[in-house]
């Protein structure tokens, strides 16, 4: 692993404990066993680190393993339903990986300069949910009538049922959430 790459996950983690505004750049240092001058040499402004961090929480995020457990013969709605499960909090690294989006949603509502990285998130996010239903409906096991709205819907439903599962909300649990999103979606996917 890079000495970069080593940062910037321990910028995630400290991101995921303290929020952006508590995050300094010696606390980074040191979470990540490297100097405050080579964090400085890797990213030019604490809010660079902390944009960075962000997004690659997200990359890191996108390429766990859909399918890996599921195999090449998983069908849609299996890659579908672990798609959800990896955009939940439902494990230590996905728990902090949601605290990072909460963390861009407040900085993007109130600092107007990141309100297009965080639309470029959410763009790569929807893209990657209307891969796999377009692979779906090609392969005949999906009918959605408008991919773009059903991957929206599916995001807003995983940002609404996720954050209630990150606050510990004792009415929504991880398996609630679950079964809800997929039974607000199904309908939409002919299933």
């Amino acid at each position: 692993m890079s000495k970069r790459d080593q940062i910037l996950q321990a910028a995630v983690k400290r991101i995921a404990k303290e929020g952006t505004d508590g995050v300094r750049v010696t606390g980074v240092a040191s979470e990540a066993s490297v100097s405050t001058a080579l964090v400085h040499y890797h990213f030019e402004t604490r809010d660079l680190l902390l944009a960075e961090a962000i997004e690659y929480s997200y990359e890191h995020a996108a390429q766990m393993r859909v399918g890996e457990e599921l195999g090449e013969d998983a069908t849609s709605a299996q890659r579908l339903a672990e798609m959800i499960n990896i955009c939940l909090p439902t494990s230590e690294a996905l728990h902090d990986d949601f605290v990072l989006w909460v963390e861009l949603w407040l900085r993007a509502a109130r600092e107007p300069d990141l309100r297009d990285f965080g639309a470029r998130l959410y763009a790569k996010l929807h893209d990657w949910f209307v891969d796999e239903l377009r692979a779906g409906v090609d392969g005949g096991e999906l009918t959605v009538a408008d991919v773009d709205r059903t991957a929206d819907d599916l995001i807003a439903l995983i940002d609404g049922y996720g954050i209630r599962v990150l606050i510990g909300d004792p009415a929504v649990g991880v398996n609630l959430a679950r079964e809800q999103i997929w039974a607000a979606i199904a309908p939409d996917l002919g299933l």
